[in-house]
């Protein structure tokens, strides 16, 4: 395992990180599962537990307390806080007044004191920067947060936010947390250069693009991932974006199998291979899953496999853009681009 510092905050994380997004019903992991998930997770040297309050409606962040009950200090815990918990009118997002009692919510489900570093899901357009930094601040300054960043925010949004606490004398996002993969690389253009700018660290989640990387979803067979039971316009393959993928993908099998590497191997050490990019969080549902992810931990791809897979999908490009989370809101709502 590999062990990079997280931005500029002194923290080594390891280069996989465990994402814990299919712990309880969304991959139908039992606690037991979990714990044996988690316990081959820190024994193969990942010590980064990412998680968040909207998993399985605070599930996962239960069964991530319980599996790590004991050994607190060996973790560098995340989580994050924003999408909808229940149907709260105020029950997301990122004001003040949700962020200060979700914390507790999430600090309480976990079974601890403090998260290592806690992260707003996705940018929110109803509140100021100044509030939510505020917040922040202050919770990290009461010792119930050691850092916080941010997840899913356009290049524009990571810019505003470090002049925000900087005009307001407030602490400042320490990481982002993008989506990125061979399939997906629209962060190349914008985010990852303005995060190195910023020297944020970068935890990409994703690296497997659902799946598609995995080595799972092959041209001429049915594709019965977890994901595309519940998701499975992602997986149609008579949409135009779908297709685009399979081929790339087709393709990607072939370079992976020349250059003696799993799909999984060539997927995270892709994506391990940007230097603007501190850890790839992977998300196992089962023990099998996590080891064939950390066979990839020590994978070094030759400037000939990464020139090639640049020929397979141009650099800066997303072949699916429509799953993008970093939209702005004009662009998805007409209310706000029309007078």
């Amino acid at each position: 395992m590999q062990y990079r510092t997280l931005g500029r905050t002194g923290v080594q994380v390891s280069s996989l990180a465990l994402g814990a997004m299919n712990f309880g019903k969304i991959g139908r992991t039992t606690q037991d599962e979990v714990t044996a998930i988690v316990d081959a997770a820190l024994a193969g040297g990942i010590n980064l537990i990412d998680t968040a309050d909207a998993y399985s409606g605070g599930e996962s962040e239960e069964m991530i307390g319980k599996a790590i009950a004991g050994r607190r200090e060996d973790v560098v815990l995340a989580t994050k806080a924003g999408l909808p918990m229940g149907d709260g009118r105020n029950h997301q997002g990122s004001s003040r007044r949700w962020l200060v009692t979700e914390l507790d919510n999430s600090l309480r489900r976990l079974g601890v004191d403090h998260v290592d570093l806690y992260q707003i899901h996705q940018w929110d357009p109803s509140t100021s920067d100044e509030e939510t930094l505020s917040a922040l601040t202050d919770l990290q300054r009461a010792g119930k947060i050691r850092y916080f960043g941010s997840s899913s925010f356009p290049a524009y949004r990571v810019v505003q936010a470090q002049w925000a606490a900087r005009e307001h004398h407030l602490s400042r996002y320490v990481t982002e947390q993008p989506s990125y993969s061979i399939l997906q690389r629209g962060i190349e253009t914008h985010v990852l250069p303005v995060t190195e700018q910023y020297g944020l660290g970068v935890l990409v989640w994703s690296p497997l693009a659902s799946g598609w990387l995995s080595g799972a979803i092959r041209a001429g067979q049915d594709i019965t991932t977890n994901r595309s039971t519940f998701m499975p316009q992602r997986f149609d393959t008579t949409l135009p974006a779908n297709r685009a993928r399979l081929d790339a993908v087709e393709q990607l099998a072939k370079l992976a199998d020349e250059a003696g590497l799993t799909m999984i191997q060539l997927a995270l050490g892709f994506v391990t291979a940007h230097p603007a990019v501190t850890s790839a969080l992977v998300g196992p549902r089962t023990v099998d899953h996590l080891h064939s992810q950390l066979a990839a931990a020590d994978t070094v791809l030759s400037a000939d496999v990464l020139d090639a897979i640049d020929a397979i999908v141009v650099p800066g490009t997303d072949l699916a853009p429509h799953e993008k989370h970093d939209t702005p809101p004009a662009l998805l709502d007409p209310a706000l681009r029309r007078r």
